[in-house]
């Protein structure tokens, strides 16, 4: 606790990082507090399983006050999945200081949040979508904001949401901190967030620091064909105690999913066509481990934090080596040891070089 302290933080967040049993600060945490608890805009690149939500969200409650009844803080994820995540981590902190939490993403019952909002909202936690449907309807303002963030800001501002971000950002006060925190942080992306910036602090968590040294890799070189049976060998050799299978589009999930569950394994499918309750109650039953493999397109991929998966297995090659670092990092957190296969078919070796380059190693082959 000595180290966080020396950042800082008041006695209410002391408290509520205490009673979450967290004592040391990560290197993120170590870099970022203090710069955002001094008003300054901060760009953070650091892998994923980290600690980068609470290196913005302990800052940011510090700087909140429950006394000012206008919203303070808002912090713009890509992910229903991610929002949902990142407001469980708000409220364990939020008892402390007496904040109210809004969470605004699709799928959850519009009525019962704007009547949630006629209360005093302080921090907002929200998909671009449902936000700027609030900011329409004049449901949400944020013309007092004082700290915007933009999570997994690479996705925020490369694909496809840009146009949502600047719209967002026209809603704010002008005086507004920004931060911006991704696991990956291309130069193109940075540019674009000095856009929105005032005179931001790098903090960049170099890749030694990162999980990727507690995952074991392995690729599996396959034929499209072979692949299904090839997996399924994989899997009745490890046996992994919770394991999450990608495949690239939905269809290939729900093929996959079909498959496996004619042969018996104990598996669920989560993708962007499931309805949200469905989803969270699937989430839910995989936290709790009544699932033993979830199969999904990318949409998991990001900020699922779930401790107890031992195993990630690539059936379809991801479309980027970012995605493939955002992947594999569902494994391997909190210093456990992970595992994570590549099923690679002839047609992959483009992507998968570019996999290799970027994680600066070769995969180690494995013969099934």
């Amino acid at each position: 606790m000595i180290e966080f302290k020396k950042l800082g933080l008041s006695d209410d967040i002391l408290s509520a990082i205490k009673t979450q049993g967290i004592s040391e600060p990560t290197e993120v945490q170590k870099q970022s507090i203090q710069l955002i608890k001094q008003g300054r805009d901060v760009i953070a690149e650091a892998q994923t399983g980290t600690g980068k939500t609470l290196a913005f969200l302990l800052p940011m409650f510090d700087n909140m006050s429950a006394d000012i009844s206008t919203v303070q803080g808002l912090i713009v994820t890509p992910t229903r999945e991610l929002a949902i995540q990142i407001t469980g981590e708000a409220k364990k902190l939020a008892e402390g200081k007496n904040l109210n939490i809004l969470a605004a993403y699709g799928g959850k019952d519009i009525g019962a949040q704007l009547k949630k909002l006629k209360g005093n909202i302080h921090l907002v936690i929200a998909t671009p979508g449902r936000l700027l449907d609030h900011l329409s309807r004049g449901t949400v303002k944020l013309d007092k904001l004082k700290t915007l963030v933009l999570d997994e800001a690479d996705q925020m501002l490369l694909m496809g949401f840009k146009n949502d971000v600047e719209a967002i950002i026209e809603k704010t006060s002008k005086k507004r901190q920004t931060l911006c925190f991704s696991a990956t942080m291309s130069s193109e992306v940075k540019k674009l967030a000095y856009k929105y910036m005032n005179d931001p602090e790098e903090v960049i968590v170099k890749k030694e620091e990162t999980t990727l040294k507690n995952i074991k890799q392995f690729l599996i070189e396959t034929t499209d064909r072979r692949k299904q049976e090839d997996l399924c060998k994989v899997l009745d050799e490890e046996n992994p105690f919770m394991a999450i299978i990608f495949c690239r589009t939905k269809r290939r999930v729900d093929d996959l999913e079909m498959a496996l569950y004619k042969k018996g394994y104990n598996c669920q499918k989560l993708h962007s066509d499931i309805t949200q309750p469905k989803r969270e109650k699937i989430m839910k039953a995989f936290k709790n481990c009544d699932i033993q493999y979830l199969i999904a397109t990318d949409v998991a991929a990001r900020g699922l934090d779930i401790n107890g998966v031992s195993h990630v297995y690539n059936y379809d090659i991801p479309e980027s080596a970012e995605g493939y670092i955002h992947r594999i990092g569902r494994t391997g957190r909190a210093g456990v040891e992970g595992y994570t296969y590549l099923f690679v078919a002839p047609k992959d070796k483009f992507i998968l070089d570019s996999i290799e380059k970027k994680i600066q190693c070769e995969i180690p082959r494995k013969n099934l």
